[in-house]
């Protein structure tokens, strides 16, 4: 990436750097390009796409119906009720 390139983009980003910092930019730059450059080097064939690399197994827990037990715990616990509802004071 040449100091052209790198001025347009800083200025597409809204960056407004001075003539140091494009240049220590450019330096970050083409680091992370040689950096690149060494990933495309390594042989990759057969090994599965992952999506997290410590992710070996769904995180989710399965479904399962808890049932009315629960709620009428938590009804019951309700200082003041009318049938399944909690009553509260008017606020307005």
């Amino acid at each position: 990436m040449d100091a052209s390139e790198l001025a347009i983009t800083a200025r597409m980003a809204r960056l407004s750097l001075t003539k140091e910092e494009l240049e220590k930019l450019g330096v970050a730059v083409e680091q992370m390009l040689q950096h690149f450059s060494h990933m495309k080097e390594i042989d990759i064939q057969g090994l599965a796409p992952t999506t997290h690399a410590l992710l070996r197994e769904n995180r989710l827990r399965e479904d399962a119906e808890n049932g009315p037990a629960l709620s009428d715990t938590l009804l019951g616990n309700a200082p003041e009720r009318e049938e399944r509802f909690i009553v509260i004071p008017n606020v307005l």
